[in-house]
């Protein structure tokens, strides 16, 4: 048998033994991971041995002995017709795929310019890097908006007040607000004074730095 030429880009599925041995092959895409199956290929003299051995569980005797010697020799044949039925796998895969001039990895249709003989990763396609290009535009022009929106927002909150993030009483995240969400307990919001901005607690009747009426 002649040598074979193959790259790593295959799965071997072939089973040796039992009724269901036989020789199958995965290829796929290097570039998208596209898929490609050959066709299953019995290999009946491990098929016969698995019958005859699950016969002889049933019945015993000379059915047991007849396939282990059919195993035998399905074994000892198993290597070339295994190399005979991968040969054939690699003559239908490179069908169905492309090799590409630069980077030597097989593709398939969707991934190879026949015009250039390059895969798209070595040959962008002109249209689709433009298309990348015009939504990766519009992505960061929208998130620059965004940001200056939301610095305008901002702008306008306090953010001056302390806030209590967890309740004191049942220890629940409260995200600021003035009344826990789990158990109502109101939080110990600190307020500022309304002549002199002066951070006091909930409840000061007058500011301890200027003297003003809060209620």
């Amino acid at each position: 048998m002649s040598e074979m030429q193959f790259a790593n880009n295959y799965h071997d599925l072939s089973n040796s033994t039992g009724v269901d041995a036989g020789f199958q092959f995965e290829f796929s895409c290097e570039r998208c991971s596209d898929r490609w199956r050959t066709h299953f290929k019995p290999y009946r003299s491990a098929q016969a041995s698995g019958w005859l051995q699950k016969g002889a569980s049933m019945f015993g005797g000379l059915l047991g002995n007849a396939g282990s010697v059919i195993d035998s020799m399905a074994q000892a044949g198993w290597h070339s017709a295994r190399d005979e039925a991968f040969t054939e796998a690699l003559a239908a895969g490179k069908t169905h795929f492309n090799r590409c001039g630069n980077c030597h990895d097989y593709v398939c249709n969707q991934c190879f310019d026949n015009a250039n003989g390059l895969c798209f990763n070595c040959a962008p396609n002109v249209k689709v890097k433009i298309t990348q290009a015009r939504a990766q535009g519009e992505v960061s022009a929208a998130s620059e908006k965004a940001n200056a929106e939301g610095q305008t927002r901002g702008g306008r909150l306090d953010v001056t007040q302390n806030m209590q993030l967890v309740c004191t009483q049942c220890r629940a995240e409260t995200h600021g607000a003035k009344f826990c969400p789990e158990c109502g307990h109101r939080t110990a919001q600190q307020v500022a004074c309304r002549a002199c901005s002066t951070t006091l607690q909930p409840g000061t009747k007058f500011c301890t730095e200027c003297g003003e009426r809060q209620a």
